[in-house]
C-alpha cells in the first residue's frame, strides 16, 4: 500500500459546493464541519432532522448564503435523494461534489444458528443493503447528471464522487454478512465507474474505507478494541480524509483505506500485483481482454 499523504490547500475547497447523505451524525457531521471550516458550502441529508438541524445551526454561524443547508432525507428513496440535490441546486446554483456518506451497520443475524425450517421462511431485511449499496448508486446516479449542470464549458472545472465503503469492503468482517457484501458493491461501483465517469464527463470518483471509527456502530466492539490497543479513528480523522480526496484534482479510482487517522491507497498495488495473485499468462490475457471492453459504454445498446 502507498500512504496518502497529500495536505488539502488553502483554496482546495474554497467556495466549492458539496452534496453530502449522512451528514447528521458520525464521520458526516464532521465533514460537515471540516468542509465548512475549509471554505466550502454544504448540501447535506440524514433521516435524524434534529440531529442535522442542529449541525447546520452550529456550523452556519448567520453566514448568508448559508454554509450548511440540511435536508431530511431517506436514501432508500429514489425521489428523496433527487430532493437533497434539487435543494443544493435551488440554494446554490451548481454542484462540486458529491459524497454518499449514509449507512448502517448489520441489523440481526441472517445466519443465526437457531434458524429452523419454519423461521427459515421467513425472508430477512433489506434495509442494510438498501441504505449501504442502493443509496450509493442512487448518489452516484444522480451525481453524474448534476454535477455538469451550470458549467461553462470555456473553464472547466473539477468535479468528483466519493463514496463511503469500509474495510469490509475488502477484508472479511465475521458476522457482518449484509454489511459487508454492500460494501462489497460499493467497492465495484466505484470501480465501474472511474473508467466510465472521468474519460466522458470529467467527473473523477473515489472510495473511503474506514477501519475502526469510534461511531454508534462499533460500541459492541470497542471496549475490546481499546484493550487491545489496536488503532483507532475519530470521525474527524475519516473526514479529513474525505476533505483532502474531495480537494485532490489528480485523484480518480483509488480507494482510501483509513487507520488511526492515516490512509492508504490500496487500488494501485492489487493492479501492480496482480500477476503475482494471479499469474502472469492470466493477468496479460485479462488486460487484453480489459483494453478490448475499455470504458464499457458497448455491453448496452
Amino acid at each position: 500500500m502507498s500512504q496518502y499523504t497529500k495536505d488539502l490547500t488553502p483554496d482546495s475547497l474554497k467556495d466549492k459546493v458539496v452534496v453530502l447523505t449522512g451528514g447528521a451524525n458520525g464521520i458526516g457531521a464532521s465533514l460537515v464541519e471540516y468542509a465548512v471550516q475549509n471554505s466550502a458550502y454544504v448540501c447535506f441529508g440524514d433521516l435524524t432532522t434534529e440531529a442535522g438541524e442542529e449541525v447546520a445551526r452550529k456550523v452556519n454561524n448567520g453566514s448568508s448564503p448559508p454554509r450548511a443547508v440540511f435536508v431530511q432525507t431517506d436514501v432508500t428513496k429514489y425521489d428523496s435523494v433527487l430532493g437533497l440535490f434539487d435543494k443544493a441546486m435551488e440554494v446554490y446554483g451548481h454542484i462540486d461534489h458529491a459524497v454518499a456518506g449514509a449507512g448502517i451497520s448489520e441489523i440481526g443475524n441472517v445466519f443465526d444458528p437457531a434458524l429452523d425450517m419454519e423461521s427459515i421462511r421467513q425472508p430477512p431485511t433489506t434495509k442494510v443493503m438498501d441504505v449501504n449499496m442502493n443509496g450509493c448508486l442512487y448518489v452516484a446516479r444522480i451525481a453524474s447528471v448534476y454535477l455538469r449542470q451550470n458549467r461553462p464549458s470555456a473553464t472547466p472545472t473539477d468535479r468528483s464522487i466519493i463514496l463511503v465503503s469500509s474495510i469490509a469492503g475488502f477484508k472479511e468482517s465475521p458476522g457482518l454478512f449484509i454489511y459487508q457484501a454492500s460494501k462489497h458493491g460499493v467497492l465495484g461501483l466505484m470501480r465501474a465507474l472511474r473508467l466510465y465517469l472521468f474519460p466522458a464527463h470529467g467527473i473523477r470518483i473515489n472510495a473511503i474505507c474506514p477501519w475502526m471509527t469510534t461511531t454508534a456502530m462499533v460500541k459492541g466492539v470497542q471496549d475490546g478494541w481499546f484493550k487491545a490497543g489496536l488503532p483507532v479513528n475519530s470521525p474527524m480523522d475519516v473526514a479529513m480524509v474525505i476533505g483532502k480526496v474531495l480537494g485532490d484534482t489528480e485523484l480518480n479510482g483509488t480507494s482510501m483505506y483509513v487507520e488511526g487517522g492515516r490512509a492508504w491507497e490500496i487500488e494501485a498495488n492489487i493492479d501492480r500485483l496482480e500477476p503475482q495473485w494471479l499469474g502472469e499468462e492470466p493477468s496479460r490475457s485479462l488486460a487484453r481482454g480489459q483494453a478490448v471492453l475499455g470504458s464499457g459504454s458497448n455491453w448496452i445498446k
